[in-house]
């Protein structure tokens, strides 16, 4: 079997996940996963690996991830442990878009950027033609 190599992006979050024939070892930025803090947040990094059972407990998977916040990198190590998944055992791709969209589907959400001559994104100043 080949190593899998998969990118995930949330914000300005990037994780890039490989997969390689193991023993079920999941490692986020050179720690265990079951080390990752806050709990929440582990939680849901694992939602991928627990669905796809036995699948996951064949191989180690690796999560580097940069930018960004918790929510965002967490976000993202998710979308690509379920893309590496997904590229590993095709049969999951079903299994996890009933379950929830976001595991194989980036989210291109993106903050609005400033304006000229403005102070915020959206808002404009009133122009007064009388």
């Amino acid at each position: 079997m080949k190593i899998i190599h998969t990118s995930g992006k949330r914000k300005t979050a990037i994780a890039r996940a490989t997969l390689k024939p193991g023993k079920g070892t999941i490692r986020i930025n050179g720690k265990l996963l079951e080390t990752y803090k806050p709990k929440m947040h582990r939680m849901k990094i694992m939602e991928p690996i627990l669905i796809a059972g036995t699948a996951a407990s064949k191989v180690n998977l690796s999560v580097n991830i940069r930018g960004g916040g918790i929510n965002g990198q967490t976000d993202a190590a998710r979308l690509a442990i379920g893309r590496a998944l997904v590229q590993f055992d095709k049969t999951l791709e079903n299994v996890f878009l009933k379950y929830d969209r976001q595991l194989l589907v980036a989210d291109i959400r993106r903050k609005e950027v400033y304006k000229p001559n403005d102070s915020k994104a959206r808002a404009k100043r009133q122009k007064s033609y009388r």
